[in-house]
């Protein structure tokens, strides 16, 4: 939700850059506001304390002043500088007062949609940033406030954008306005008639693709309660000369290109059209090319015309009817002429003129014909239009007599200044002329009527009056458009020459008027002799006066009033009109001539500035005094400045403020005290007093939210206490109806377990048969969670109770049978063999020689020796017989028992003691009388060999540190059996050794 500071400390700020707690980093505009979204680009604030308050003291060096009123130095260069800075960062409007200044950025903006609408709505207009919704809404509500009538003037050049300005007011207006069908009717039809009027009366000119070529001033009336009901349209001087000719690089009216281009195929067979506008000379007669632009759909364009037809009650036949005098006018300029040998018509032609234009003088020559066409096409044009714009108001009319109030839009041509300037830029210049005297009447008046409602005493303002330029142009007999007149209706061969010397005659000596012959020898050189000069409030106008008659005489032979006295008569009807409005303004800048974003063409602009006159404006709102506002509003914003009013001031408003400013230091000049407002001087008074609030409001802010924040702390740990012991206390009693249940079931289980346990002897029944039951399971229960992980876990088993120890056995039986059965089915082929070498060596070593039970761990291999390590030339010896085993031994001599290392190598058929190439002795298993080992922990081995041969060696006696894996795979190929003992003595000790004892044995210590 957006927090607005008229909410937390005061009023809303003069200037939203010196009032916010936040910078949105998107829009680039400061505001009011906490946490929340931007009313400019949706994006939130960055607020980050200190660093905020900072940068809203130097905001306006960053964006610029929203109200040039309040800038320190009314300069042209300080405008322009704060209008460039405020561009740069996409913020196209800033305020002159009430006065909207509005740069063209040729870019769209998301500030146009409907939450910027909203935002808008029914608020202060300096609360928020500059906007053209601001200004639309108070304009609304003022009205609706004090029931009189209002006007909006936009004004600008070519391509500035009032036109899209008018759209914007409108499209507002149609959303925040109340809404019933009805409504919704005269609404669309008021939307609908901007795009019907522009086919008709815009057209692309060199600086703009949509310019307006005809002045539009519409009335909305809207009813008591605020209801839009009605709205009435006039329209002033219609370029109708462009019908006929257009200049280099411009285009007709855009309804004949939307015709030809977008018509259907039937309509244009009907209207006797084809699809091609080079074949119409009104459309190509100075640019073929120009007929076609990028940034124009006319396609689309028709459209949207023939639905905003719709919209506006044209039936089909009316619309025909419309379409067919726009042919008829193509239709026109595609007729040719013939002369005879005299450079007259043809009597064929002349009667063809005689059906066209009644009229018909004699001699008519080619240059008549082609003037009579002429005229012919724009003034059928010309009541078209007229006709369109009734049509248009018959539409909207309210027929309800009641009274209503009315906004005026008056989208009028700016100033213009073209390298050639003629009739129309003429009338053009003189409208802002005119409406620039309003202008300074109406801001004159506005100000001195609220110093004289105020009691302040008024101070003159000087300012450069128009008048003298505007009776220049339209006073009688001795005015620029009288001797127009005058020349148009004389008799003999008027020309724009002839013109040319009575405007010279007559007004020679004025100092706003010159021509080539009047200027001096310096100004001679810029001035063509068919020239003359205006000095208008925004600058110097050079006109050239050819064609000047021909277009003030715009009619066929001059049965109606000249052009110019028309206009004439009609701005000084519409100024009567504006004069009984109250005014609102929005000047509209081109911010350069390419059309290109984010440029600002300085030049350009100053040269607007000055012919809009907004410097002007500026020192007349400057003038006395810089700043005003109501006593309570002043009050409510600044009073936490002084300790006498802040945070309440109990009396009057007026006198809050007197000790407030008082506190403050302001001098007796710098400030007036009116009857409901105060008024302050020079804007470094007010920026002084919002930079010392900004100091301020940052530690009050802090103040303020440690206050709410400890406020809805303490109000939101109320709540949490109270809901707490609320849950406590539903807990509790939801606890102690459950305890009680549980307790009651408890007691009866107990009984029953107890009358069980006691009957668990006898046979069974119903008291004994649930304890009897909760057994077994209980049984079961802890059974599973421990039975026996291995076979050889024998003492696990738990120890079951009576009722179960048949079961019991039966569930023991079956475990150790299924871990057997696992344990078998896990074993592989290798393992399996490895388990038959160990049971072979624990049938002969076990309980029989003490080392055994630490080699049962250790895994036998295949050999110890690899046939690798083995000398070739033994392999080769023996390599009829099979080696089945091979380890390394010490071998031990029978005289003197000396070690000897050796490689003993098992065949199936004996056993070789090596020793590297040579085979040191072959003990054939069947001479093999026995093998003899000791009980104790060594590893000695003596075979038992029978000698038959004396000259053969006795008994091998070896060391070998695999015995029982050497004992085992020789067991595999012979049978080995326990026998008698050896001539060999064992004995224990502290250390292993092997030696000759004196018995003449072999002494073995282990």
């Amino acid at each position: 939700m957006l927090l607005k500071c008229a909410a937390v400390l005061g009023s809303p700020s003069p200037f939203a850059q010196c009032v916010v707690f936040g910078w949105c980093l998107s829009s680039r505009e400061l505001w009011a506001a906490s946490q929340g979204p931007c009313v400019l680009c949706s994006d939130h604030y960055l607020l980050s304390g200190q660093l905020d308050m900072e940068g809203a003291l130097t905001a306006r060096d960053r964006v610029g002043i929203q109200d040039f009123v309040l800038l320190d130095e009314t300069t042209e260069a300080a405008f322009l500088t704060n209008l460039k800075k405020r561009f740069s960062k996409d913020l196209i409007y800033t305020y002159v007062g009430t006065l909207i200044v509005s740069v063209n950025p040729y870019k769209e903006l998301d500030i146009y949609n409907k939450k910027q609408m909203d935002t808008y709505m029914g608020v202060n207009f300096f609360e928020l940033p500059p906007h053209i919704y601001a200004l639309a809404d108070n304009a609304y509500h003022t009205m609706l406030t004090e029931f009189n009538n209002h006007f909006i003037l936009i004004s600008g050049e070519s391509g500035a954008g009032k036109t899209e300005a008018s759209k914007k007011i409108l499209q507002y207006y149609a959303v925040s306005c109340p809404s019933t069908t009805l409504l919704n009717t005269v609404r669309d039809k008021m939307l609908m008639s901007n795009p019907v009027l522009e086919a008709f009366g815009n057209a692309k000119t060199l600086k703009n693709d949509n310019s307006s070529r005809f002045g539009k001033y519409m009335d909305i009336q809207f009813n008591s309660e605020g209801d839009a009901v009605g709205g009435h349209i006039l329209n002033y001087l219609l370029e109708k000369s462009r019908v006929v000719h257009q200049n280099h690089g411009e285009r007709n009216f855009h309804i004949f290109y939307q015709l030809v281009e977008g018509g259907a195929d039937d309509l244009l067979r009907q209207l006797g059209l084809e699809r091609d506008v080079q074949h119409y000379n009104y459309l190509t007669q100075v640019c073929g090319e120009c007929a076609i632009v990028s940034s124009i759909n006319d396609r689309n364009d028709w459209k949207t015309v023939k639905n905003a037809l719709q919209v506006i009650n044209f039936d089909e036949i009316n619309t025909n009817h419309l379409f067919g005098i726009v042919a008829s006018v193509l239709h026109l300029g595609n007729i040719q002429f013939d002369s005879d040998s005299k450079g007259h018509l043809s009597m064929f032609e002349i009667q063809l003129w005689c059906c066209l234009t009644v009229k018909v003088l004699t001699p008519f020559t080619i240059d008549h014909a082609i003037y009579a066409r002429d005229a012919l096409a724009k003034a059928i044009y010309g009541q078209t239009f007229t006709w369109l714009v009734n049509r248009i108001n018959e539409s909207m009319e309210n027929k309800d007599p009641s009274r209503k109030t009315v906004i005026g839009l008056l989208d009028i041509y700016g100033f213009e200044v073209f390298y050639v300037n003629s009739f129309e830029q003429f009338c053009i210049n003189y409208c802002n002329e005119k409406l620039q005297q309003l202008f300074i009447q109406l801001t004159l008046k506005a100000e001195q009527d609220e110093y004289e409602a105020e009691n302040i005493e008024w101070e003159p303002v000087q300012f450069f009056n128009n008048k003298i330029i505007c009776d220049l142009v339209e006073e009688k007999h001795r005015g620029i458009i009288s001797i127009l007149d005058e020349e148009c209706l004389r008799p003999g061969d008027a020309t724009d020459l002839t013109f040319l010397e009575r405007l010279e005659d007559k007004m020679g000596n004025h100092p706003h008027f010159v021509t080539h012959k009047l200027a001096d020898k310096m100004t001679r050189k810029t001035l063509e002799r068919g020239d003359f000069r205006l000095l208008h409030y925004a600058g110097e106008v050079t006109y050239c006066v050819v064609g000047f008659l021909d277009k003030n005489n715009d009619l066929l032979y001059r049965n109606i009033k000249d052009v110019a006295t028309h206009f004439k008569s009609s701005l000084l009807k519409l100024t009567e009109i504006l004069m009984a409005k109250e005014a609102w303004y929005i000047r509209c800048l081109k911010s350069n001539e390419s059309k290109q974003p984010g440029q600002f063409d300085e030049a350009l602009i100053r040269h607007q500035v000055k012919y809009l006159g907004l410097m002007e404006h500026l020192r007349v709102r400057r003038a006395g005094f810089a700043y005003r506002r109501k006593f309570d509003v002043f009050l409510k914003r600044y009073k936490p400045l002084c300790p006498a009013t802040w945070p309440h001031w109990r009396g009057e408003p007026a006198d809050g403020v007197e000790v407030l400013v008082q506190h403050l230091g302001y001098l007796p000049h710098e400030y007036k005290m009116g009857r409901t407002k105060i008024f302050i001087r020079h804007p470094r008074t007010l920026y002084a007093t919002e930079d010392a609030y900004e100091k301020c409001k940052h530690e009050l802010a802090t103040r303020l939210q440690a206050k709410y924040k400890g406020y809805r702390a303490k109000g939101e740990f109320k709540k949490q206490k109270e809901a707490a012991t609320k849950i406590e206390t539903c807990w509790r009693g939801v606890q102690a109806r459950k305890e009680k249940e549980k307790r009651a079931w408890a007691v009866k289980v107990i009984k029953k377990f107890i009358k069980g346990y006691m009957t668990r002897g006898q046979a069974k029944t119903t008291d004994n048969s649930e304890y009897l039951a909760f057994v077994r399971q209980s049984y079961l229960n802890r059974l599973k969670e421990k039975l026996p992980k291995t076979v050889l876990d024998k003492t696990t088993w738990l120890t079951p109770p009576v009722v179960l120890q048949e079961t019991s056995e039966i569930l023991r039986k079956l475990h150790y049978r299924l871990m057997v059965r696992k344990y078998v089915r896990g074993i592989t082929p290798q393992k399996k063999a490895q388990l038959q070498l160990k049971a072979t060596a624990s049938s002969i070593f076990k309980g029989q020689k003490d080392s055994y039970p630490q080699s049962v761990a250790q895994p036998f291999v295949d050999t110890r020796i690899s046939e690798q390590e083995v000398n070739m030339r033994v392999l080769q010896m023996i390599r009829n017989e099979h080696i089945k085993y091979s380890v390394p031994v010490i071998k031990y001599d029978r005289n003197g028992f000396k070690p000897r290392p050796r490689q003993l190598i098992l065949t199936q058929t004996a056993a070789y003691v090596i020793e590297e190439a040579k085979i040191k002795q072959r003990v054939l298993y069947t001479s093999l009388k026995g093998i003899s080992v000791s009980n104790l922990t060594d590893d000695i081995i003596v075979f038992h060999i029978t000698c038959e041969d004396p000259k053969q060696k006795g008994d091998l006696v070896m060391q070998c540190n695999h015995l029982f894996e050497f004992l085992t795979k020789l067991s595999v190929i012979i049978e080995i059996q326990a026998g008698k003992e050896s001539a060999v003595d064992f004995t224990t000790g502290q250390e292993p050794m092997v030696y000759k004892a004196k018995n003449g044995h072999l002494m073995v210590v282990s």
